[in-house]
């Protein structure tokens, strides 16, 4: 099965502290039937990290995973978030917005 996201995608939040931020997907981590999705500048927190050798510590900030389901493809034309649909074309499937019909990626 084809997955909708992909790392690469431009994403709009649809629920939780950052709904309405867009932002780019940089991974998909899938663990135990659940699927999760690392968005840059999304669910941002602070985590403190302590000095080690080579490296100072401090307060680092890092993008945790975010549910696929509080997510959406942002549709390539129309800028709205967007339900992703499949189709042949040229004996190739892809990715197609269902708003606009636009291909993504």
């Amino acid at each position: 099965m084809s997955a909708k996201i992909r790392s690469g995608d431009d994403v709009i939040v649809l629920t939780g502290r950052d709904r309405g931020k867009i932002g780019k997907v940089i991974k998909i981590v899938t663990c135990s039937a659940k699927r999760k999705a690392v968005v840059s500048g999304i669910n941002v927190h602070k985590k403190h990290a302590k000095p080690k050798a080579g490296s100072s510590g401090g307060i680092i900030n890092k993008e945790l995973a975010i549910d696929i389901s509080n997510i959406a493809i942002l549709d390539p034309k129309y800028k709205a978030p967007t339900r992703v649909g499949f189709k042949v074309i040229d004996s190739k499937k892809v990715r197609f917005a269902k708003v606009s019909g636009e291909v993504i990626g």
